[in-house]
C-alpha cells in the first residue's frame, strides 16, 4: 500500500501563502490553493495540485471545498484581520483540523487562538520554510514551542544512536537537551497470526534504557541545541 500523500489547503496566495504552497508541493504533498484574486490563482495553478478562485469568508463557498478532510489548513490573508478571524471561525465550525493562521500582531494572534486557530504564525525569518519542514519532514514529526527559546520536539532516532543506552549517548552533556520519552514500535502477533506493531511510550527513560532503530525520541531543549540534533 502506498503512503498517504498529505493534503493541505492554503487560503490566501500572497507572498507567504504561495511560498508555503509551493514548498509543500515540492516536498510531496497535495496542495489546494484558494484566493479571491484570479491572477494569483492563475500564477499558482501550474505549480500546485489545484488552485481555485473562491471567497473563503463565505460560509457556502468554504463548505463546498472539502476542507474537513485536509491534514492542515494555512490561512495567509494579507492585511485583513477580520477575514482571517472569520475564516478560522468558519473552519472550526466545519470540523477542520490543524488550522494555522498568519498573525498580523500579538493581539490578532490572541484573538485567532481564542476562535480556534491551532497555531498562529508570525512569518519572519523564513517561517514559511520552517513550517513546511515541521509538517512534512520525515524526521521531525512534531514540534511544540514552549517559549521563544525552548521547544519540545519529536525526532526519529539517528542511526548512530542505535543500540546505545541513554547514559552512553550523554545527550545532556553533548547537546544540552533532555530526552523526556522514547516511543517504540513493538511487534506483536494478531489473531490471524500476522505480525503487527503497536506503539509503546517509555516516559522518563532510565540511564540503562537502549535506543533501537526507528525509535522516536521526544526531546526538550533550547532551539539552537535542537537544531544541532535535527541535523545529525
Amino acid at each position: 500500500m502506498g503512503t498517504h500523500r498529505k493534503q493541505f489547503a492554503v487560503i490566501g496566495l500572497g507572498t507567504f501563502g504561495s511560498s508555503v504552497a509551493q514548498s509543500l508541493e515540492k516536498l510531496g504533498s497535495q496542495v489546494l490553493g484558494i484566493d479571491r484574486d484570479e491572477e494569483r490563482v492563475q500564477d499558482m495553478a501550474p505549480v500546485i495540485t489545484q488552485a481555485i478562485v473562491a471567497d473563503a469568508t463565505e460560509d457556502k463557498a468554504l463548505r463546498s471545498l472539502g476542507l474537513k478532510e485536509m491534514d492542515g489548513i494555512i490561512i495567509s490573508i494579507g492585511e485583513h484581520m477580520e477575514s482571517s478571524i472569520l475564516i478560522t471561525l468558519l473552519l472550526k465550525e466545519l470540523g477542520a483540523k490543524n488550522i494555522m493562521v498568519k498573525g498580523l500582531s500579538e493581539l490578532h494572534g490572541r484573538v485567532l487562538a481564542k476562535v480556534g486557530a491551532d497555531r498562529v504564525l508570525f512569518p519572519e525569518q523564513d517561517m514559511a520554510l520552517k513550517l513546511v519542514e515541521s509538517l512534512v519532514s520525515p524526521n521531525i514529526l512534531e514540534e511544540i514551542q514552549l517559549s521563544p527559546d525552548y521547544n519540545i520536539m519529536e525526532i526519529v532516532s539517528p542511526k548512530d544512536f542505535t543500540g546505545k543506552t541513554m547514559k552512553s549517548l550523554e545527550l545532556r552533556a553533548k547537546y544540552g537537551v533532555n530526552v523526556i520519552a522514547i516511543k517504540k514500535k513493538v511487534p506483536f502477533l494478531t489473531d490471524g497470526g500476522d505480525t503487527d506493531f503497536k506503539e509503546e511510550i517509555n516516559i522518563a527513560p532510565a540511564a540503562d534504557d537502549e535506543v533501537n532503530d526507528g525509535d522516536i525520541l521526544v526531546i526538550i531543549g533550547k532551539n539552537a541545541d535542537l537544531d544541532v540534533l535535527k541535523n545529525l
